[in-house]
């Protein structure tokens, strides 16, 4: 008999995801709830790939939440629109997984083949999974949004002024999470190194959600083309999977 994808929190999880978030905190009671069970998840528990990145993906939405509450962003209904369709196609990923449905994206996929071993450095496997979200789901996410908006993805835009806000959150957040993905000896070097690592990871972050709201425009212009939405699909999952085999590489271990 073959064991569940999930293991003793199988069922947990699989009842998790039956449910779809409908707004922001929706989205941060299912990424806690979700935390809880994946550090539960063996034989890797407390050191789970996934779990790395959802910790990660969590602090970012709860801080996202906290703007919205705080009147950051001009165009809140677009953000919470935004932060609702971004989380759906994560769970979306992990539906798919848990059912074995060929539908996972490969993007996704080369992470959460590492729950069971070989062990990934956390903060390779939380990059391998700002890789795929960012990369590949972003995009589809921005378009679904600004098509139930009845908008567009325009430069210059309240939307894109606020899509950029969020830039600024991950620079706000990106020292603290880094150095908790951190050994004590690698914290040492990181003292030596002063602020250049989190300057680069920022700046890393900035761009790839550049290149995320270029591609939303690209998806954008051919959304009412099947064919050519779905060459896209398969050109971003493409390419963010090759990446995220990298970041869990060897080679990517050199990042922690």
């Amino acid at each position: 008999m073959t064991e569940p994808v999930w293991g003793p929190v199988h069922q947990d999880i699989v009842g998790l995801l039956a449910d779809h978030p409908a707004d922001v905190p929706a989205v941060v009671d299912h990424l806690t709830k979700l935390q809880d069970l994946l550090v539960r998840l063996p034989p890797l528990e407390e050191s789970c790939p996934l779990a790395d990145f959802n910790k990660l993906y969590l602090v970012i939405t709860s801080t996202v939440l906290d703007g919205l509450y705080d009147d950051r962003f001009t165009d809140p209904a677009f953000l919470a629109r935004l932060d609702v369709e971004f989380a759906a196609r994560y769970f979306d990923a992990l539906r798919f997984w848990t059912d074995s449905h060929p539908s996972t994206p490969k993007a996704w996929s080369c992470l959460f083949q590492r729950m069971r071993g070989p062990d990934a450095r956390p903060l390779p496997s939380a990059a391998a999974g700002v890789n795929a979200h960012i990369n590949y789901d972003l995009p589809f996410a921005l378009v679904t949004t600004f098509d139930s908006l009845d908008s567009e993805p325009v430069d210059g835009s309240d939307q894109h002024r606020d899509y950029l806000e969020i830039n600024k959150i991950f620079a706000e957040r990106i020292p603290e999470l880094r150095r908790g993905y951190l050994d004590h000896w690698q914290l040492m070097i990181d003292m030596v190194n002063g602020d250049i690592d989190d300057w680069y990871q920022g700046e890393l972050v900035e761009y790839t959600r550049n290149v995320a709201w270029r591609n939303a425009q690209k998806i954008w212009r051919c959304r009412h083309d099947p064919d050519a939405r779905e060459c896209e699909r398969m050109r971003l999952d493409d390419n963010a999977a090759l990446l995220g085999r990298l970041l869990l590489s060897p080679l990517g271990a050199f990042l922690q």
